[in-house]
């Protein structure tokens, strides 16, 4: 039998501080929104990133 096809969905992650979007990711659907520490270039260091969707 054939597999079905995973649902990814594209996710941006955006610096809180500056709400610029630094990275993407692609993950499964449904499931809590990240809230996770990234490298932000503009303030060149770490803040908090949210989860947005496009």
């Amino acid at each position: 039998m054939a597999k079905g096809k995973r649902k990814l969905e594209v996710v941006h992650l955006v610096c809180a501080e500056t709400g610029d979007m630094n990275y993407t990711l692609r993950r499964k659907t449904g499931g809590e929104k990240l809230k996770v520490k990234k490298y932000s270039p503009r303030l060149r260091k770490h803040t908090l990133h949210n989860e947005k969707r496009k």
